[in-house]
This record gives structure tokens, sequence and C-alpha cells, in this order.
């Protein structure tokens, strides 16, 4: 008997078989990271270790800015009451110093024609409601200095010129938080996702931006940028590499004219990141694209910025948004209900290197798109047909649904049936 290695050639054997088949591409999982720049546009990022927190003291005014409104607010209270009491404790100093906290002259029994340092300042309590009248400009007519004590006079001096300065520092903080940029970017919005698809024969990357507001953003500009962890070839790991993609305005130097929400193309060719990503590369990416919105605000004339990013989840390919801007009785008029709606289109799944290579494969998907199209219209049409059939006969029975069958009967003749109409 053959042994059985001789009766089954090997490369019929299932280790053979498997070999010679044909290996769809493997893509490993995305592996779930944080995000560089949130939705809203915050940066997802932590300081930490930082030894030189003297750094922040040498800038009180704009770390004042950048503080949270709670610790502003106990920071604005507490100077100005810190001020109050250490200024009502150097006047309570100048009337005890003076004798004008003494019992017996507050009885009147001491001798008279010298005068107070400052009238009716009896205790600290009196000293701290001076103090307070000083500094904030009120005067109720009950305290007053005097020409006695030349130091109350420069108390009062130092008094006016402190409080003025922390008047201005506290009052200009709590303005410039009021007033901050990043609150005129609450009403610039994009959309939700991103999409690509094929404009004007090539495989572009877009996303939409609009305006809420009537008041224009001056000299709006875009830019993108995609946010990747590379190695370099010597080995090094950059773990947030930003590279800039170019625009269509960036492209024509000019900047945006945001009176209506407009779709930001970026054009993938040979100097884009994404030129090599095919649809299901993508997926499996962890690259990041981040829009950043820059603009002076018409009204103020503040520089302003709004973010967002896009995650390979948050890219739909194959996609287009659709119109949200018609005319209406001669007025241009915005849907922004469907400000992120966008429409499935037919679009090649490969790469913008491989379309640029086979150009076929996009007339392939033009031909198709085409036809695909046709089919609808001819559904759509047969559609009507039928419809508009179902509607004439249901008009004809409804008609016939007023005759009536009569019959006569005879004795000799039989049976005769007439048609009446009733």
């Amino acid at each position: 008997m053959l042994p059985r290695k001789s009766i089954i050639p090997e490369e019929f054997g299932l280790p053979g078989l498997v070999s010679r088949m044909p290996r769809k591409p493997v893509f490993r999982d995305r592996v779930n990271k944080a995000r560089f720049i949130a939705k809203n546009g915050s940066c997802n990022l932590a300081h930490k270790n930082i030894r030189e927190q003297g750094r922040f003291l040498q800038d009180v005014f704009t770390t004042l800015v950048d503080l949270k409104w709670r610790f502003t607010l106990v920071i604005f209270t507490t100077t100005f009451v810190s001020s109050w009491l250490l200024f009502a404790m150097c006047w309570w100093l100048v009337a005890f110093a003076h004798g004008d906290l003494d019992p017996e002259r507050q009885n009147g029994t001491t001798a008279a024609g010298r005068d107070y340092c400052v009238t009716d300042v009896k205790s600290f309590t009196s000293a701290f409601l001076f103090s307070i009248e000083v500094q904030v400009t009120i005067g109720f007519g009950g305290r007053m200095i005097t020409e006695e004590c030349p130091a109350a006079i420069a108390f009062l001096i130092t008094q006016n010129i402190i409080g003025l300065i922390i008047n201005a520092v506290m009052l200009g903080c709590i303005f410039m938080k009021t007033a901050q940029s990043n609150r005129r970017a609450e009403t610039l919005i994009f959309s939700r996702h991103a999409v690509i698809a094929v404009r004007n024969n090539r495989l572009c990357f877009m996303v939409r931006i609009g305006d809420l507001r009537k008041s224009m953003i001056i000299g709006a500009t875009v830019r993108l940028q995609v946010v990747r962890k590379t190695t370099t070839p010597e080995g090094e790991v950059i773990p947030i590499h930003q590279i800039d993609i170019q625009t269509e305005s960036a492209l024509n130097s000019n900047s945006l004219f945001l009176l209506a929400p407009l779709i930001i193309c970026h054009i993938i060719d040979r100097t884009s990141p994404l030129y090599d990503l095919s649809a299901m590369e993508l997926q499996c990416s962890d690259l990041e694209v981040i829009v950043i919105l820059e603009g002076v605000v018409e009204t103020t004339g503040i520089t302003t910025q709004a973010r967002t990013s896009y995650i390979s989840e948050e890219i739909q390919w194959g996609h287009r948004f659709v119109p949200i801007v018609t005319e209406e009785e001669g007025v241009y008029s915005v849907d922004y209900s469907k400000f992120g709606n966008t429409v499935k289109i037919a679009t090649p799944l490969c790469s913008a290197r491989e379309l640029d290579e086979k150009p076929s494969i996009l007339i392939q998907n033009l031909q198709k798109s085409e036809l695909s199209h046709q089919n609808s219209l001819r559904k759509r049409n047969s559609m009507r047909r039928n419809n508009s059939m179902r509607k004439s006969t249901g008009s004809v029975r409804r008609n016939n649904s007023g005759l009536t069958k009569v019959q006569f009967f005879t004795p000799g003749d039989g049976v005769q049936n007439l048609n009446a109409v009733t």
C-alpha cells in the first residue's frame, strides 16, 4: 500500500489550498485615544509638574482673566475688603496717636480748642466706615478730615491712589472676562460630521461652517490641521504631529465672506496627508482633523477664534452636504435645521492615490452613478404612472357605483335582464 503522502499531492492538501487562497487586507482595530481638541473647541491638554509657578504671578492681570468666575469674584471681594480693613487700621492708629479716642475728650472734659484729626471717629468700626467712604467716594457728611494732622492728609492721598489702582485692575479684569473673544465664538458653528466625496473630479474633504449672528466676522480665515502620532525614520516618536493642509480659500489667498454658511473644501492631492487613505483605512486610522476659524468681530474689533475637530468616526465617506440656502420672495433664506444633514452619493472607496493612478475608476463610478440616477428616475416615473392609474380607476368605480341592475319577469318569455339608470 502506498503511503498517504504519495496519494494526495502536497499542493492539493489543506495547507497548500489555504496558502493559495486570496487574503483580504487585515487592518488593526483603532485604539481609542483622547482627542486633542474637543467638539466645543476646548483643548484637551493637562499641564503637570510645572515647577516655575512664579511666572504666573509676573503676569497678574492675565492670570486673573484666565481664572474661573468663582475664583475671580472671591479675589475681587477679598481685595476690596482687605484694603478697607488695612486703611481702617491706619485711620484708627492716627486717631489713637492724636488722642481722639481718649474717653475724657469724647465726654468733653478736656481743654477746648483742640480739633480732631477725623471727626466722629471714636472706634475701629467708625474708622472702618470712614475708610469705605474715602475709597469709594461716598460721603454722608458725618465724618471728615481736618487740618489738625498732616499724617492724616498723607494717608488720605495714599488711600485714594491705591483705591484707584485697585478699581482699575479689578474692573478691567471683570470687563475682559465678560468681553472675551471666545464668547463670540459660541455663535460660530461647525457641522457635526465632515464628509469626503468627489467634487470637480477630485476627491475632497469638506466641512461646513456658519455664523448665527447678523454682525459679520471681518477677515475670516480657516485653517485645517491633521494631528496624528508619527514615527520618524530615525525612530523618534512624535505623539502630536501637526500637519497643515491647504483649503481652496487658502490657495486663493483671500479671506472668507462669512455671510451665509460655507463649505470648506480641501482637495486631497499628493501633498495631503489623506492622499494614501482609503475608506477602510480611514476608519482604522487614529488621525484627527482640526478646523480653526479666525476673524475680527465687527462690533467690538476683538479677534476671535473658534475650533473643532473630527476623528475618523466623524468623517463620512461618500456623503455630501444638502443645500440649505434658498431664495424666497427676493430674500435668501438659510434653514439651519438642515445645517449638518448629508446625503449619500456614489464615491469610490479607494484612496486618492489610486484614483490618480487609475482614472478609469472614477469614470466607472460616474457611469454607475448616472445609471443609478436614471433607474431612480424610471422608478419614480413608474410610481407616478401607477398612482395616476389607481386614481383614474378609483374615479371610474365611483362613477359606476350609481348604476343598479333591474330584472323584469314575464310569464311567457322568461326573464329579461335590463339595465336601467336609477
